[in-house]
């Protein structure tokens, strides 16, 4: 087997915060995770970290009230010393059974943060394979773009699409938010898949 290029030596959880003085202080590139509710944001965390329960997993959409960060190093084939950054979980977005008023709080902080923070290296924008985009992951795929923000839209659970369909639904997800030229990484936390090359791009992003 073949020896992965970029290897994850730790991963912890740091702080939540809702604001900015809540945030870490010590200067470090922030690859920012977001997504609709129940998307899979904390098994692909955990899947990519390899830290068991890292991101608290649950059945129930709506759970990440807060912006949490975590500090994760790499080891990158060639290179002695480890990269460090902060992966950030937000709250998930789209979620119709929270009152308008918690909605609204959890639509300020985020944006706040995502419009404030000079450290975002990029998004990763996870998405169902399962299904196409929801108006409101083409929203904020949109608002993220216009705001100059690097967004990598990520198709989680792709592991319960069935392979001969696989290809159609990537394009789908494609055209829906931009165009065929945007490109989309497949990831099943289940089976790993798409971890390599996505710490690939991370890995790129903190050699920069």
């Amino acid at each position: 087997m073949m020896a992965e290029r970029v290897t994850v030596t730790r991963g912890v959880y740091l702080v939540s915060a809702v604001r900015r003085d809540q945030y870490p202080a010590e200067e470090k590139p922030e690859i920012v995770f977001l997504g609709r509710s129940n998307v899979g944001k904390s098994s692909l965390i955990n899947s990519l970290t390899r830290v068991h329960n890292l991101a608290r997993v649950s059945s129930q959409p709506g759970k990440t009230q807060t912006i949490n960060f975590y500090e994760v190093s790499l080891k990158i084939a060639g290179e002695e010393a480890r990269r460090d950054f902060y992966l950030v979980d937000l709250p998930g977005y789209g979620y119709a059974k929270i009152g308008k008023g918690q909605r609204a709080i959890w639509q300020k902080f985020i944006r706040e943060y995502l419009l404030s923070s000079p450290r975002i290296s990029f998004v990763c924008q996870l998405i169902d394979a399962r299904r196409a985009p929801m108006p409101s992951d083409i929203e904020m795929f949109h608002w993220l773009v216009e705001n100059g923000l690097a967004v990598l839209p990520v198709a989680t659970k792709i592991d319960k699409v069935k392979k001969t369909a696989r290809a159609k639904n990537i394009a789908a997800i494609r055209e829906a938010l931009a165009g065929p030229e945007i490109d989309i990484l497949p990831y099943s936390s289940v089976k790993n898949e798409g971890r390599s090359d996505l710490l690939d791009v991370i890995a790129a992003a903190l050699v920069k």
